[in-house]
């Protein structure tokens, strides 16, 4: 019983130990990543309470937006490579290193709500668990399988590779816990051979998808409770005629502003990144999106720094540079003009 009992402390021990660590990065940018908030007294012309949101969210989506462009790089480099030369622990001390200045200047933008650090910290320590979790098994049991199948790919590993591929480019619009883990736990079992690297992949990755189908269920449980997010944005944009932004495929027109321009509806999200290159590549200008006159986009470039960026840092699986610029809502049009012909390509536009 004693033994019992001092392996049952070691255990607690062990487990609490587990969940410092996992919220010192909380802890840690709670204390340091601050910023005094500035004085704005513009009149919004989107006013209505439906429609305005809160300007500090353009920054504080990027740390969702992370963990979607971290399964894109875990893609990238399992495409012709295996999942144990994925940099884990880069991945995640990436999440934390980008929230700091992007929490800061978003306190400049006025009062984080308490229910978005949650969440943010919520998915940060999430996301830490999980990759730190796939890092063990891939560094340790994942790796010597790889030894013992050589280097001759097995037919699960492009399988996998497929896979995650495709979840990737599932996530730039849709929600995670929407995916179907359990279609790709079945296709691993059914596709396995006898070889040894299959069977190891049926049985890793069919664990790790059965946790995720688990753990999607309840979150999606949790996000009927709460109501989805808004799935619609309203812009004020200029320089076309409504009937011009009419013939614009996703684009509903509500009508003109008193402060001029026209008033639009559109979907968010990817959707609204391409939307946004449609209307620069059409000539036009935006006043105003969701009442702020502020916003967030990432761009790719094959420079370390680009001057103006508010956070950089290397993509893994390529050999380029994802870099954060917040600009005015005025110049934003013209930003994404000014990359045609250039080395620096647009990523992604952050709503709000």
């Amino acid at each position: 019983m004693r033994r019992l009992g001092r392996l049952l402390l070691r255990l607690v021990g062990a487990l609490l130990v587990l969940v410092l660590l996992l919220l010192a990065p909380v802890a840690w940018t709670e204390a340091t990543c601050r910023g005094d908030i500035a004085p704005d007294d513009r009149q919004p012309i989107i006013a209505d309470e439906g429609w305005q949101r809160p300007e500090s969210r353009t920054l504080l989506t990027y740390p969702e937006w992370h963990i979607v462009h971290a399964y894109d790089d875990y893609a990238a480099v399992i495409a012709d490579g295996d999942p144990h030369e994925f940099g884990f622990l880069r991945a995640i001390a990436g999440f934390w290193t980008a929230l700091c200045p992007l929490q800061a200047e978003a306190m400049r933008m006025g009062p984080v709500t308490t229910d978005t650090k949650l969440t943010i910290y919520t998915i940060g320590v999430s996301f830490t668990a999980e990759l730190l979790a796939k890092a063990a098994y891939e560094e340790t049991a994942g790796r010597l399988f790889t030894w013992i199948r050589g280097p001759e790919r097995a037919l699960l590993d492009e399988v996998s590779a497929e896979q995650a591929a495709a979840y990737a480019g599932f996530l730039q619009q849709v929600p995670w816990y929407r995916w179907d883990f359990a279609a790709d736990r079945e296709e691993l079992r059914r596709l396995a051979s006898d070889e040894a690297r299959d069977q190891e992949r049926a049985f890793a990755l069919g664990l790790e998808y059965a946790a995720k189908g688990a753990y999607a269920q309840v979150i999606a449980r949790a996000a009927a409770g709460v109501g989805p997010d808004a799935l619609r944005l309203r812009s004020v944009v200029d320089g076309l005629r409504q009937d011009e932004l009419a013939a614009i495929e996703g684009i509903d027109v509500i009508g003109p502003v008193p402060q001029g321009g026209v008033l639009v509806e559109t979907d968010r999200y990817r959707a609204y990144t391409r939307l946004l290159q449609r209307l620069a590549a059409e000539g036009a200008d935006m006043v105003e999106i969701a009442g702020n006159d502020e916003i967030l986009f990432t761009a790719i470039s094959p420079r370390a720094a680009e001057d103006g960026a508010l956070y950089s840092f290397a993509r893994q699986g390529r050999d380029d540079y994802r870099h954060l610029f917040l600009v005015p809502v005025g110049d934003l049009l013209d930003r994404l003009r000014a990359m045609d012909g250039s080395d620096l390509t647009l990523e992604h536009v952050h709503d709000y």
